[in-house]
């Protein structure tokens, strides 16, 4: 089996998900916009450094959408599809994608923004598999209790994503050796995975992947 995975933000989209979500839920009034401008900087600044405390973040980035519930939650989701990410999706990178599926890889989004932001995305790209931060939910006897804001599980987060893309793997009785996997990626949070695969791509890499990237004589792909 080949594998072709892909990391989301700044990789297929030429934007964060995650921040783009919250400075929408900001102007839609969710949020001050003030406070919460400042406190999804300063994440992001650590995201970009490598010292970002995921589980803090993932608290925060989801208090909004907790307070909020479901159903205003996923209508204002619906709204932010269509003003914010649809009119980001290039066609260069659904390109890319469609390649790779009409080779008869299997194609994955490995992302660690989380599953509530990423699910519509990876459907708008056509990718079914879908690996990114999963969310803790209330008990309830429908199976219909709403997010936390903790983490369920292993974060899709710097080397989680090795753990998580393994589990995958595992449950369809494959291991590493059973696959060729492609992993592009813009980011120094993601070298470990990029350590793992067969082919690393450092797709519009960050200046610290880059510099990896060239010394290493890994394939440097500038999709945007």
């Amino acid at each position: 089996m080949k594998l072709a995975l892909f990391d989301l933000d700044h990789t297929l989209l030429p934007l964060d998900s995650d921040y783009a979500w919250g400075v929408f839920t900001s102007s839609i009034g969710w949020t001050d916009p003030v406070d919460f401008s400042l406190r999804n900087d300063e994440f992001y600044a650590h995201y970009k450094a490598g010292t970002l405390d995921i589980h803090d973040y993932v608290r925060f980035a989801t208090d909004a959408v907790r307070r909020q519930g479901a159903i205003s939650s996923e209508a204002a989701h619906a709204h932010f599809m269509s003003a914010v990410i649809q009119p980001a999706i290039k066609p260069q990178a659904v390109a890319l994608v469609r390649e790779h599926q009409q080779r008869g890889d299997e194609v994955l989004i490995v992302t660690a923004t989380n599953e509530f932001v990423t699910r519509p995305i990876a459907q708008a790209f056509g990718v079914r598999e879908l690996i990114a931060v999963e969310l803790e939910r209330e008990p309830a006897p429908d199976g219909t209790g709403w997010i936390t804001g903790e983490i369920k599980g292993v974060p899709s987060f710097r080397e989680g994503k090795i753990t998580r893309v393994a589990q995958w793997l595992a449950s369809r009785d494959l291991g590493w050796a059973d696959v060729e996997t492609t992993f592009y990626s813009d980011s120094m949070n993601d070298l470990s995975l990029l350590e793992k695969v067969n082919h690393p791509v450092a797709t519009n890499p960050d200046e610290g992947l880059r510099a990896i990237a060239t010394q290493r004589g890994w394939r440097i792909l500038d999709l945007f």
